[in-house]
């Protein structure tokens, strides 16, 4: 894995658009079922908007009904991490860039396998 990319809160700023700003580094949503990658199916890599960090192949993504692009496993299992989230009442497993700490999204256990 590369080193760890750490930047200032204006840094994030000024690299992001404020939608990735409020997602990546606030844990933000973006509305379901309107997302770039949503419907996106081409082949290939899905990496961090933040640092460039290589995360989901396409090969493991898939349907959720959920209105967010959904993986059934990382790239590698040094490309994320998982910490537990107690946000809204709820405890869940958050995902967040290896690299970068970038927010990613939720883990789910209704996927395929």
């Amino acid at each position: 894995m590369a080193e760890k990319v750490v930047k200032t809160d204006d840094e994030w700023k000024n690299i992001l658009s404020r939608e990735e700003y409020l997602v990546t580094r606030k844990k933000g949503t973006e509305p379901p079922f309107t997302g770039k990658y949503y419907r996106f199916k081409d082949k290939g890599i899905y990496q961090c908007v933040a640092c460039g960090n290589d995360l989901f192949s396409s090969e493991t993504k898939f349907d959720s009904g959920s209105g967010w692009p959904s993986f059934w496993s990382p790239i590698s299992e040094e490309s994320v991490e998982e910490r537990e989230d107690r946000s809204y009442g709820m405890t869940r497993t958050e995902v967040v860039c290896a690299r970068c700490d970038s927010h990613l999204g939720h883990v789910f256990e209704d996927g395929p396998p």
